[in-house]
C-alpha cells in the first residue's frame, strides 16, 4: 500500500491568513465548520437515547457549536445547548448562528443542567485563546471532564493553545476533535495529545496548501520514501556506510554501545565504537559485530562516513577536545546529550559547528535545548516549535527536539512534527538508539533533514509496536527498540521495492 501523505501544519497566525482569504466564501466558513462537525458528532452519540451537550463560547468557536446545534435539530435530534457569555456581545457571524438557531426554535441555556448526556461538545474557546481560562469558565471546563460521557471539541480543545500544545490555565480533556481547515502544531505536541483524542480533519472544502504553502508537516515515510530502496543483489558492506560513534566515558560506555548497536541493526556496513574509558571491554559480548576502536583512531583513519558524537561522552577534558576533532571533519555529523552540553559550556565551538560545510544534525531534550539557547527548560516547552526553529538556525543543523510530539526543524524554516511514540521511551538510552539510527542513514548518503524524520519516526513506530505486542510501556527498555526499527524498516524497503 502507498505511505499515507504528511499532512500540512499550520500555525494560528497562518490559519487567521488562510481565512481572511476565504472571508466572502458561500457558504460562511462558520457554517461550513458546523456542518462539518456533524458526521463525527453523529458517530459519537451512539443509540442511548440521550441527548448531546453543546456547550458554546463568547466567540466564534461558539458560533460553531450553535450551526451544529441547529443542524442537528433539522435532523430530528434536539441537543441541550448551553451559552457561556451574553449574546448581544457575540461577533457577527457568532450572533448570526445564534439568532437563526432561536429562530428555528432552538432553546438555550446559562449553564449545564444536572443530567446525563450521550455527547458532550465543546465549543468554548476555538484557536484564538492567547490567556488562561479562569473563573466561571474554568468550571465550565471542570463540568464538561466530568461529565462521563464522551467528549467532542470543535477545531481545538477550550484551553489548549493551539500553536504551543501548552494548556492555558485548564483545558477540555476530549475523546475526538474535529478541527478546521488544516492541523495545527499544538494539537500534536507537549500536552496536545493528551487533551485531543482522535483527531479528524475537517478542511472546510478550502485548499489551504494552494492557499497558502505549509511551513510544517506531519511526518510519515512518504516524505522519505525516495531514499527507501531495496538493496541490490551486487552488495558489498563498503556501499552501506562506515558508522563511527564517539562517546562512552567511564561509567557510560552503555550509551556508546546501544548507539553503535542500533546503527548495525539498521543496516550499517561497518559500525565503530570509540570509548573514552580506557577500561571498558575490547569486545562488546552481546554485540561482537561492533568494532571497538580509540576515539582518536577513529577520526584519523578514515574508518566512518558519518560521526555520531555524544552517547556518553562525560563533559571532560577528553571530551571537549573529541568535540572539537569531530567538528573538524568533513563528514555528516551527529550531535546530542554531552555533545550539546560542551557546545552550550563553550559558545566558540557552537560557532564552529554552525560554520561547518558538511551535514549536523542535533538531537536535543528540553533541557539541552534550553543550554544550547541560554534559556529554562520550561521556556523550550512552552513553545517547542519556535526553541526547535531558532536553534536550527543558530547552529545551522537540523534539530530534533524530542519529546512528546518531537519537532524536527530545518535552517530553512521547514518544520515537521513527529506523531509515532509513547509513554514507554521515557526512558534511559532512547536518545542513544536514536542517535544510532540517525547516524547509519547519514552514513548511507541520506539527506540532513530526511535522516532525521525517518529515524525519529521509525524510533517512534518501534515503540508502538512493542507496546501493542504488549511490551511496555511501563518498563519498556532503549535496547528493544532496536529488533523492533529494523524490523519496521526493512518492512519499508519492501513497500519501496513494489514502487510504493
Amino acid at each position: 500500500m502507498p505511505f499515507a501523505p504528511a499532512q500540512a501544519v499550520y500555525t494560528v497566525a497562518d490559519i487567521r491568513a488562510i481565512e481572511s482569504r476565504h472571508a466572502g466564501a458561500e457558504p460562511p466558513l462558520m457554517e461550513r465548520a458546523g456542518s462539518a462537525a456533524v458526521s463525527q458528532t453523529l458517530t459519537l452519540l451512539g443509540q442511548s437515547g440521550l441527548p448531546p451537550l453543546i456547550v458554546c463560547g463568547p466567540g466564534n468557536n461558539g458560533g460553531d457549536g450553535l450551526v451544529l446545534a441547529r443542524l442537528l435539530r433539522s435532523r430530528g435530534i434536539e441537543p441541550v445547548v448551553v451559552l457561556a457569555g451574553d449574546a448581544t456581545r457575540l461577533p457577527a457571524d457568532a450572533r448570526e448562528a445564534f439568532d437563526r438557531f432561536c429562530g428555528e426554535g432552538g432553546a438555550i441555556l446559562p449553564d449545564i443542567p444536572q443530567r446525563a448526556f450521550a455527547l458532550a461538545v465543546d465549543a468554548l474557546f476555538g484557536i484564538g485563546l492567547q490567556r488562561p481560562i479562569e473563573g466561571a469558565f474554568a468550571g465550565l471546563v471542570g463540568r464538561i471532564n466530568g461529565l462521563g460521557c464522551p467528549v467532542l471539541a470543535l477545531d481545538v480543545p477550550s484551553g489548549l493553545c493551539a500553536d504551543t500544545g501548552r494548556v492555558l490555565g485548564c483545558a477540555v480533556r476530549a475523546d475526538a476533535t474535529a478541527t478546521f481547515i488544516a492541523l495545527k502544531p499544538g494539537l500534536l505536541t507537549l500536552d496536545g495529545p493528551d487533551h485531543c483524542g482522535a483527531i479528524g480533519v475537517c478542511d472546510l472544502g478550502i485548499a489551504a496548501e494552494t492557499t497558502l504553502p505549509p511551513r510544517g508537516r506531519t511526518v510519515t515515510p512518504a516524505l522519505f520514501a525516495s531514499y527507501l530502496k531495496p538493496r541490490p543483489k551486487n552488495s558489498h558492506k563498503g556501499m552501506m556506510g562506515g558508522v563511527g560513534i564517539l562517546g562512552g566515558a567511564p561509567g557510560m560506555a552503555g550509551a556508546a554501545l546501544l548507539a553503535g548497536r542500533a546503527a548495525l541493526k539498521l543496516g550499517a556496513g561497518r559500525v565503530y565504537v570509540g570509548l573514552l574509558d580506557d577500561r571498558a571491554l575490547a569486545v562488546d559480548t552481546h554485540q561482537p559485530e561492533l568494532m571497538l576502536r580509540r576515539p582518536a583512531d577513529i577520526l584519523s583513519a578514515g574508518f566512518a562516513t558519518a560521526l555520531a558524537t555524544g552517547p556518553g561522552l562525560g563533559q571532560g577534558a577528553a571530551a571537549l577536545g573529541l568535540l572539537r576533532d569531530a567538528l573538524a571533519a568533513d563528514l555528516p555529523l551527529l550531535l546530542d546529550a554531552d555533545a550539546l552540553n560542551l557546545l552550550a559550556a563553550h559558545p566558540v565551538l557552537a560557532q564552529h559547528a554552525k560554520k561547518r560545510s558538511a551535514p549536523t544534525l542535533v538531537t536535543p531534550h528540553p533541557l539541552e535545548a534550553a543550554r544550547l539557547l541560554g534559556s529554562e527548560a520550561a521556556a523550550v516547552q512552552g513553545d517547542r516549535l519556535r526553541a526547535a526553529l531558532a536553534l536550527a538556525e543558530r547552529l545551522n543543523a537540523v534539530t530534533v527536539l524530542k519529546g512528546c510530539g518531537s519537532v524536527i526543524a530545518a535552517p530553512d524554516g521547514r518544520w515537521f512534527v513527529n506523531a509515532s511514540g509513547n509513554p514507554g521511551m521515557a526512558c534511559a538510552g532512547m536518545g542513544d538508539v536514536l542517535s544510532g539510527l540517525a547516524a547509519t542513514l547519514l552514513a548511507q548518503g541520506w539527506a540532513a533533514d530526511l535522516a532525521a524524520l525517518s529515524a525519529v519516526h521509525l524510533h517512534g513506530l518501534a515503540a508502538d509496536l512493542l507496546v501493542g505486542g504488549g511490551i511496555g510501556p511501563a518498563g519498556l527498555t532503549a535496547g528493544e527498540t532496536i529488533d523492533a526499527a529494523r524490523h519496521i524498516f526493512n518492512a519499508w524497503l519492501h513497500s519501496g521495492r513494489n514502487g510504493n
